[in-house]
């Protein structure tokens, strides 16, 4: 079973309807979708995103802080573009900015100590085993592989690199000058499908597959010393916060939580042509309900310093109608680990852990 988005509306009005969810509005928020046409003809990687191929691609929305509504509208617009090929995932982003800057220059420096623009790919949606991609305005890149988000105690392997990634950044207007003002930067990635492998299978997707993706823009609060750009500080001289600007909102201040990214779906049509409208699967539907399990469970170790025995401690009901259709959800727990399954009778089982693996 399948649902159009554009005639289901807010997902939160679905869950509205249930207590369970109460407090936790802001992680059950509708993500973001784009679907993504077929080239026959690929863009020349090199920052400047003028091509022709890229004019009949539909841009995204604007970015939004990653809070969502919480906090206010962006100063600077942001927006993406995607296509795709056999080989690649086609990236464009065009960054507003009057004050374009970036220092760091080596491969694998922490790249978002500048402004950046940054990308997150989970193609199994598994909320594990997923990809991000940095740049910033010197074409700088930090590229790295996460086992698993760092709230279930991973780190990022850094080593990895994405050896036949292509991508390429075009200023419109100068670098690190504050003597001017910019029109703001663009980017251009090509990431390559054999580099993003989970278990040395290539992820190729084919027509109508869905990946979760988001891109982010991390901007500072700067100011000018000499010659140079510094960042603010507060009375403490305390670096002040960076700003974080995303394509789907988050609905908290943490990229790395890959079940809150926006709905990326492949079309083999061309752009310029009509696209599918974007299906969104039952399942993930179902997925909202595991996925509130796993919160309240947190909640509920951060309270008791250990993991609820079951669903009514939770104040979570086993017998769940989702869109009409009844599901079970159950759950088994210790101390320290848990695992909940949800199932409808023509479905087959999702099932989520501890640390946050779904499928």
């Amino acid at each position: 079973m399948t649902l159009v988005i554009g005639a289901l509306g807010c997902a939160s009005a679905i869950f509205a309807q249930s207590s369970a969810f109460k407090g936790l509005e802001h992680l059950f928020t509708m993500p973001k979708n784009y679907v993504a046409g077929y080239t026959a003809t690929p863009p020349v990687i090199d920052g400047n995103i003028n091509d022709r191929v890229w004019q009949n691609a539909q841009w995204s929305e604007s970015f939004e802080d990653i809070e969502g509504d919480l906090k206010p509208k962006p100063y600077y617009d942001t927006k993406v573009k995607m296509l795709w090929d056999s080989t690649y995932l086609y990236i464009a982003a065009n960054l507003d900015d009057e004050n374009v800057w970036a220092y760091l220059t080596e491969r694998d420096q922490v790249v978002f100590f500048d402004n950046d623009f940054e990308v997150f790919i989970n193609p199994v949606n598994t909320s594990h085993q997923y990809f991000e991609y940095e740049i910033n305005a010197l074409n700088t890149m930090f590229d790295l592989f996460l086992p698993k988000p760092y709230r279930s105690g991973s780190g990022a392997l850094i080593s990895w690199d994405s050896n036949r990634l292509k991508h390429g950044v075009h200023i419109y207007g100068s670098l690190n000058d504050p003597g001017d003002k910019d029109k703001g930067w663009t980017v251009e990635l090509a990431i390559p499908f054999s580099d993003i492998t989970v278990a040395n299978i290539p992820n190729i997707p084919k027509n109508g597959d869905i990946w979760r993706i988001n891109f982010s823009r991390v901007q500072w609060e700067t100011e000018v010393s000499g010659d140079k750009y510094v960042k603010k500080c507060d009375s403490n001289n305390r670096v002040l916060p960076e700003n974080n600007w995303v394509w789907s909102p988050q609905g908290i201040i943490d990229m790395h939580a890959p079940e809150r990214w926006g709905y990326l779906q492949f079309s083999t049509n061309e752009p310029g042509t009509k696209l599918p409208e974007f299906v969104l699967p039952y399942s993930e539907l179902q997925r909202q309900y595991l996925w509130l399990v796993y919160y309240k469970q947190r909640q509920y170790r951060g309270v008791n310093g250990k993991f609820a025995k079951n669903l009514k401690e939770l104040g979570i009901s086993e017998n769940i109608s989702i869109e009409g259709k009844q599901n079970k959800l159950t759950m088994e727990s210790t101390s320290s680990q848990f695992s909940a399954i949800i199932s409808a009778a023509d479905s087959k089982e999702i099932r989520i852990n501890d640390e946050g693996l779904i499928r």
